[in-house]
């Protein structure tokens, strides 16, 4: 009998600096023990300092990569990033429609790093109402947890009723990530809404500017995890102890101008 591999797909778009984006969540899934395939929504011109442009990949050809991979290799895991239209969030739900993989991790990707928004305006509600309470776990940071509540976040003290509204009465399961707020101790906030759960995961606050490709990293890691077999609380558990010493590691180097990337191999180039 032959050995399986542990199957993640990430559906998002490149980033040609190697940080974030399909890049990044193929490090995530090689460095957590899965074989990673990619479908790609866009080719983003971007570095560490910023998003020149994007250019959307037709959504057919979108629709026909998902088909060609899960026809073929299948997936115990999906994780999925940018999607930057109402049009391409359609489509990508619709054509995962016709296989049965659960294990759906979100990152409601609107806003790089540096600043640049990368999801148009009327995609937003298509996202909130039809593709969110469609997948398993959502990941959004505090800007993308704003513009889904419509509401400001300023204290850390509020994640853990915030984390339930985020989950469209306990559809999704919710990991918020507390990067943007600035207490020194960082709390992101875990709900399960399987179980009806909140987990608090806590780590101390590394003061780095190499932070690009974080959600993208923290999401794919998730996924990865899931697609080994742990419980939701696991997965996100191994997540957060992967992306804390990614990001730890990865502030020892220079990389880019702007905000360089995490360290994804740690373990094995250290």
């Amino acid at each position: 009998m032959k050995k399986q591999y542990k199957r993640a797909l990430t559906i998002a778009g490149s980033d040609p600096s190697g940080g974030a984006g399909i890049q990044a969540d193929l490090k995530t899934f090689s460095a957590c023990g899965c074989y990673g395939m990619t479908v790609i929504t866009a080719v983003v011109d971007e570095n560490t300092i910023g998003v020149t442009d994007v250019h959307p990949i037709p959504v057919p050809f979108v629709s026909g990569q998902i088909k060609s991979v899960l026809d073929d290799i299948g997936a115990d895991a999906i994780k999925i990033g940018m999607l930057h239209s109402s049009e391409l969030i359609r489509a990508v739900k619709e054509t995962l429609l016709k296989y049965n993989i659960s294990n759906i991790v979100l990152d409601p990707v609107m806003v790089a790093t540096s600043g640049d928004k990368l999801l148009q305006d009327e995609a937003i509600e298509t996202l909130k109402n039809e593709l969110i309470p469609y997948v398993r776990v959502i990941t959004p940071n505090i800007p993308e947890a704003e513009i889904l509540i419509g509401q400001k976040i300023t204290s850390q003290y509020d994640l853990p009723l915030i984390v339930k509204d985020l989950s469209f009465n306990r559809s999704v399961s919710v990991l918020l990530k507390a990067g943007h707020l600035t207490e020194d101790n960082l709390v992101d906030v875990f709900y399960n809404a399987e179980t009806d759960e909140v987990i608090e995961l806590r780590s101390e606050r590394i003061h780095t500017r190499n932070t690009h490709g974080t959600g993208c990293t923290f999401s794919s890691a998730v996924a990865a995890f899931l697609a080994h077999g742990l419980s939701l609380n696991d997965a996100v558990r191994k997540a957060k102890e992967y992306m804390t010493k990614a990001i730890a590691v990865g502030a020892e180097y220079e990389i880019g101008k702007g905000h360089g990337p995490v360290h994804h191999f740690f373990d094995f180039w250290e």
